[in-house]
C-alpha cells in the first residue's frame, strides 16, 4: 500500500486522514453505503486502497462520523458554494433624500420617485429635511411634509424611524415592507 506524503494540518475545514485523532470512527463509503464503526487506523488504510482520502464529515457525532472522499475535490467544491452565497447576498443600503420645508410639488414628486425606486430596490430611505434661518420656527411644516411622505409610500414601506430633530435638521427612516 502506498502512503501519501505527509500535508500539513488543516487550518480550517475537515480533518482528514492522520489528523482524525480520536480511535473509532463510523465510516460511510463512497457510495454512500453505511460500513459501521472501526479503528481509524482500519478507515484510513481502507481509504487509501480505493485512492481517497477519510474526511471526518461531522465531528460532534459519537462516534465521528467520516466518509471515503478526494479532499482536493471536497474542498473546492465547499469554496465554490461559499463564493455563490457570497455572490447572491444583497446588502441593504440606507439612501439618503434630502428636502425644505418649503419644497414646490413638483419637486416633491421627483423626490418621491426617487423615493420609489430605493424602497423598490430593497433599500432603506433616509428622509433629511433641513430648516434654514425662520423656517425653524415653523418645524410644524416639517411635521406635515414627513407625514405626508410616509401616506405616499404607506402601501410599500414602513416608518423605522419617525421623525425627529437634530440640530437644524429634522429625520426620518423608510424601510421596505
Amino acid at each position: 500500500m502506498m502512503r501519501r506524503p505527509m500535508a500539513p494540518p488543516p487550518k480550517s475545514g475537515p480533518r482528514y486522514n492522520e489528523f482524525i485523532n480520536v480511535p473509532k470512527v463510523r465510516v460511510i463509503d463512497d457510495e454512500g453505503e453505511n460500513l459501521g464503526v472501526m479503528y481509524t487506523q482500519e478507515a484510513i488504510e481502507r481509504a487509501y486502497e480505493i485512492g481517497l482520502d477519510l474526511v471526518e464529515v461531522s465531528p460532534n457525532a459519537d462516534p465521528p462520523v467520516c466518509k471515503f472522499l478526494d479532499i482536493g475535490k471536497y474542498k473546492y467544491e465547499a469554496q465554490k458554494k461559499a463564493n455563490l452565497a457570497r455572490k447572491t447576498q444583497r446588502t441593504q443600503e440606507i439612501k439618503e433624500i434630502k428636502m425644505r420645508p418649503n419644497i414646490d410639488d413638483h419637486d416633491y414628486d421627483t423626490k418621491m420617485k426617487k423615493v420609489h425606486d430605493f424602497i423598490g430596490e430593497g433599500d432603506k430611505v433616509k428622509i433629511t429635511l433641513r430648516f434654514r434661518g425662520r423656517e425653524l420656527s415653523h418645524q410644524q411644516l416639517g411635521m406635515q411634509l414627513l407625514q405626508r411622505v410616509a401616506e405616499n409610500v404607506g402601501e410599500i414601506a414602513k416608518v423605522e424611524a419617525y421623525p425627529r430633530m437634530e440640530g437644524r435638521q429634522m429625520l426620518m427612516v423608510l424601510a421596505p415592507k
